[in-house]
This record gives structure tokens, C-alpha cells and sequence, in this order.
């Protein structure tokens, strides 16, 4: 049995409330168990430098943690003068996977950050403000297109990640803490519903996994996603209504 009681492929409970941060275009808080990011789409007029004049918009993220999102205290970056390795390449992984799915030769020149801010870690931080940051940046371009700026929401697909791993109790589906901290493997699946694979990082932790195992921790990830994917869209459905 794992520590939490879920079967192997059971996701944790999710929630997502859409409109959290009141002054964004688009937000969502999303909860997944214990673990809770706050995601925010923040839209500018304008681009990059290298981006100028060439008619084409862009998609960015940032990714941080409050000091007390985990167990011991951890120092807040901004007063180290400088982002961790981790830091960079999270918020680097949510970028790619959102500009996988946006068309920025639709969006013209017009530049949305999608701001993940953990509150609560309890494993799967990334793979919350993914699926997070996907409905934030939805509910940001439809305020675009009900504003006149867009005619259309310049989405091409929709995104959701999970994590799934080997741990003691075979392969599992969504890690929290206490089978992250000690998953033999540990991976996390960024896919779209049509099949698609956006990103998938995989490790193993202790010895090398097999090709049975990662197809394995894939029909898994698909079942997770698939779940995903159907709150999403009544969230988006209900908040458009609203």
C-alpha cells in the first residue's frame, strides 16, 4: 500500500480555482494533494528585443518557492542576488511546454509570463504549475480575444504533466514527498490529449530502468493526464460561463 493509500495509479485530489490572483489576466491556484501553486499570466504589449518587428509573440515563465513551501526553511533566492540551477531549469521546462502549444505566429507581438509560485510542496511542484499555467495562459488569451485584441485564442493544443515513478511498491502514478524522497526512478510527463509528447525527464536513482518499466510509468502518466485534461477543461468551461 502507499503511504498516502491510493491505489498505483490514482492521482492525488485535484483542485483548481481559476481567478485567484485577482489583478492577472489569467490565474489559477491548483492543488494537487499537499502541494499548492499559485500561477499567474501576466500580458505585455510588446516583445523581446530579438523578437521585434518579426510579427510573432512569445511565452515565458518563472517558477519560485516561498520560504516555508517546504519542511525547513529555505532562503528566499532574491536575497542570495541570484537562481539556483533548479530554479532555472523548472521554470525553463514550463516555458518550452507552454510555447509548445501556443501559436506566437497568431499571438503577434504580444509577450505573456506565466508566473508559478509554490505555496505548499509536497512533491510534483512542476507538474502542478504546468497544468496550472496552462489554464492561467487559456484564461489570459480569452480575455485578449472578449477585449478585441485577438480574434482568436492562439492555443494549438492543451498541456497537463505528471510525475510517476518506481518506488518499493512497483511504479506509481503522481509522487508525493515520501515516495519522491525514495523512488528508485523518478519521471515526469508533459503531454497533450491527442497522444502527443511535449517533455518527458526521466532518472534513475539507483539502478538503470528497463524499456518495460518506462512504457510501464508511460500508460500511467497517460491514465494521470487523461484526468487532467478533463478538469482543465470544465474549469475553463465553468470560468468562461462565470
Amino acid at each position: 500500500m502507499r503511504p498516502s493509500g491510493r491505489a498505483h495509479d490514482a492521482l492525488r485530489p485535484v483542485f483548481i480555482q481559476p481567478g485567484f490572483a485577482r489583478h492577472a489576466e489569467g490565474s489559477a491556484l491548483i492543488r494537487m494533494g499537499g502541494t499548492e501553486v499559485l500561477c499567474a499570466a501576466s500580458v505585455e504589449m510588446r516583445v523581446p528585443s530579438f523578437l521585434r518587428g518579426k510579427g510573432r509573440g512569445w511565452v515565458t515563465a518563472e517558477y519560485g518557492m516561498l520560504p516555508r513551501a517546504t519542511h525547513n526553511r529555505g532562503a528566499r533566492e532574491a536575497a542570495k542576488g541570484k537562481q539556483g540551477g533548479r530554479t532555472q531549469e523548472i521554470q525553463r521546462l514550463i516555458a518550452r511546454s507552454l510555447r509548445a502549444v501556443t501559436d506566437l505566429n497568431a499571438l503577434g507581438e504580444i509577450s505573456i509570463t506565466v508566473d508559478c509560485d509554490v505555496l505548499n510542496a509536497d512533491g510534483g511542484t512542476r507538474c502542478a504549475a504546468i497544468t496550472g499555467g496552462w489554464v492561467a495562459l487559456r484564461l489570459a488569451l480569452e480575455k485578449l480575444v472578449r477585449a478585441g485584441t485577438l480574434a482568436v485564442v492562439p492555443l494549438k493544443g492543451q498541456i497537463a504533466a505528471v510525475s510517476c515513478g518506481l518506488t518499493q511498491d512497483g511504479a506509481v502514478l503522481d509522487l508525493d514527498y515520501a515516495e519522491d524522497s525514495t523512488a528508485c526512478t523518478d519521471s515526469n510527463f508533459v503531454l497533450t490529449p491527442d497522444g502527443g509528447i511535449v517533455e518527458i525527464q526521466a532518472t534513475a536513482e539507483q539502478a538503470p530502468f528497463t524499456d518495460s518499466q518506462f512504457n510501464t510509468l508511460m500508460r500511467l502518466a497517460r491514465t494521470g493526464t487523461a484526468e487532467l485534461f478533463r478538469i482543465q477543461t470544465a474549469i475553463i468551461e465553468e470560468a468562461l460561463k462565470a
